[in-house]
């Protein structure tokens, strides 16, 4: 199996585990008198069935993750850690880029007005650049997921 296609499978996982969540929720408490519309206990019994396969995947993808040489000396684990820190500095200059570029909006001139301290075109110019780094990174990660097998063991 390729790494992405562990992928896949570990997100429908997750979300298998979220449905299966839901369903015995609506089927733990019912009506003195009536049926539930579905057995608790074999929702229980999918649902530990799906977490074991979760809990599998993601063992067997960390692994490969760690030992695979993505490039440049680095892990596959170091390529997303770095793919992890350009988006949280991306999205915190994008945040930072809309707080100072809100327009001030004053009623009369005795109001205090509030000025940017930052030049806000070169923060954008910034964050284009970390989009663009970010882009070709995941790009890069997503192409050598399809090529990569999983290591299974």
């Amino acid at each position: 199996m390729k790494l992405a296609e562990a992928l896949i499978n570990r997100a429908d996982a997750q979300k298998r585990i979220h449905q299966l969540r839901e369903r015995l929720s609506h089927n733990v408490r019912i009506q003195e008198g009536e049926t539930p519309s579905e057995d608790p206990q074999e929702l229980l019994a999918e649902l530990r069935r799906t977490i074991d396969e979760f809990t599998r995947l993601v063992k067997q993808i960390n692994r490969t993750n760690s030992v695979t040489v993505f490039g440049g000396g680095l892990t596959l684990t170091d390529a997303l850690a770095e793919r992890d820190g350009l988006a949280l500095e991306r999205n915190t200059l994008s945040e930072l880029a809309q707080a100072a570029g809100q327009n001030d909006f004053r009623y009369g001139r005795s109001e205090i007005k509030l000025i940017s301290i930052i030049n806000v075109a070169e923060l954008q110019k910034n964050i284009d650049d970390l989009a663009k780094r970010y882009r070709e990174l995941d790009t890069a990660i997503q192409q050598a997921n399809w090529n990569i097998d999983l290591i299974e063991n």
